[in-house]
């Protein structure tokens, strides 16, 4: 591992009540680097059981303990902006406690991080380790992403995050909701490295089929204006294939003569129900692009601490 960035990198870690399997991390980490060690930010999200780490470990270990549980990707966006501020000189690597994030491809990361300066790097997954159900919900996922927003996502949290990009990241209100949409909807240059993911280490995931749901919604939710256009273009699309069926309907009734009691008036129905629908979708998303750009936007480096208990 290269001596002079490993040493200049906090590893962040966001845990909920994953202790056992973050203790078993930390131990890989410290092997990983052999003896030239990262700082750790452990951030603590209110978690129902109580703290419990490995003590004998010769890494530099800080925990922020937020006041109330926010979830996964909100605990990333805090510790973020927390090191932003107190630590802004030095790169930031995100993974999760489970150890699903290998230590081993530690070393690749910041690799591809020294290869392309100022870009952050994201690990791209290539062969997962769960069930064939998940695989397949999540390449409809993928589907759904690609088709509502018009951009590709392959990765998640695990990342490398050069020194100063932090800073910048932090400013970015859609790193609340999603991480990595949010570094992709900030323009924020960044790249990827193909690596495989690995198992948990300890326990049982907490992470259900509606949790995964709502994960995937916050990740679209982060593109809310450019889904909005692309479902009012839908919307429109509606209407004038609406349209186009009344007036083929009339064409064929009053030019053509074609008349089949009870045929026309039941089709030019549900024609007309379906340009309803469109103008009503396009008039829904009109104002939903309306309020998002009128509201107040939680922006982390302003707002996280209020979220803050304590500092270990």
């Amino acid at each position: 591992m290269h001596r002079i960035m490993i040493e200049n990198v906090t590893v962040l870690i966001p845990v909920y009540n994953d202790w056992e399997a973050l203790s078993k991390l930390l131990e890989q980490i410290e092997l990983e680097c052999k003896g030239v060690l990262p700082n750790i930010l452990v951030v603590n999200d209110c978690s129902s059981d109580p703290c419990q780490l490995n003590t004998e470990t010769a890494l530099k270990v800080n925990v922020l303990h937020l006041i109330r549980n926010v979830g996964h990707q909100r605990a990333i966006a805090i510790g973020m902006a927390y090191l932003a501020e107190h630590a802004p000189e030095r790169a930031v690597l995100v993974m999760d406690a489970d150890g699903e994030d290998k230590p081993a491809d530690i070393p690749t990361l910041l690799n591809k991080m020294e290869q392309e300066p100022g870009k952050i790097v994201f690990a791209e997954r290539m062969r997962r380790s769960e069930g064939l159900l998940f695989r397949f919900f999540y390449s409809i996922y993928r589907l759904v992403f690609r088709l509502l927003t018009g951009k590709v996502i392959t990765f998640g949290n695990f990342s490398a995050v050069p020194a100063g990009q932090s800073r910048k990241l932090s400013f970015v209100s859609e790193i609340w909701n999603n991480y990595p949409g949010g570094v992709i909807r900030s323009k924020l240059p960044y790249t990827s490295v193909p690596l495989d993911r690995g198992k948990r280490l300890a326990g049982e995931s907490k992470m259900n089929f509606v949790s995964l749901i709502l994960h995937g919604m916050s990740a679209v939710a982060v593109f809310l204006d450019t889904v909005a256009v692309r479902l009012a273009i839908f919307a429109g699309m509606l209407i004038f294939f609406g349209i186009s069926g009344i007036a083929v309907i009339l064409f064929m009734k009053i030019v053509l003569q074609m008349a089949t009691p009870g045929w026309a008036s039941n089709l030019a129905s549900a024609f007309f129900i379906i340009v309803l629908q469109g103008f009503f979708i396009s008039i829904f998303m009109v104002f939903t692009v309306l309020s998002y750009r009128s509201n107040r936007h939680f922006i982390p480096s302003v707002d996280y601490k209020i979220f803050i208990d304590r500092i270990d």
